[in-house]
């Protein structure tokens, strides 16, 4: 025959400690989602620097064309002064 009073200790048992894993796990879930959406937050930061920088040299190699054919007028220019004041 079974002891009834081992039995019941035993599920008692059983279910305090599936209890304690669930909740452990819970808490443990909470803090991991926290943390990846921390780490989150950061690369979304970094990435709008990024893009910050991309669009500054953007411009840049943009204008330096246009600055490039300046130059080549203004040497033009010059050549031109030098030329007629010989």
């Amino acid at each position: 025959m079974v002891d009834l009073t081992a039995l019941m200790a035993s599920i008692i048992t059983g279910v305090l400690s599936l209890v304690g894993v669930l909740v452990s796990n819970r808490k443990s879930e909470t803090r991991t989602m926290h943390n990846i959406t921390a780490a989150q937050m950061v690369t979304d930061e970094k990435l709008s620097e990024l893009t910050r920088e991309v669009r500054a040299h953007n411009e840049f190699a943009t204008r330096i064309p246009v600055v490039e054919e300046k130059i080549k007028v203004i040497n033009h220019r010059i050549d031109d002064l030098e030329a007629y004041h010989k």
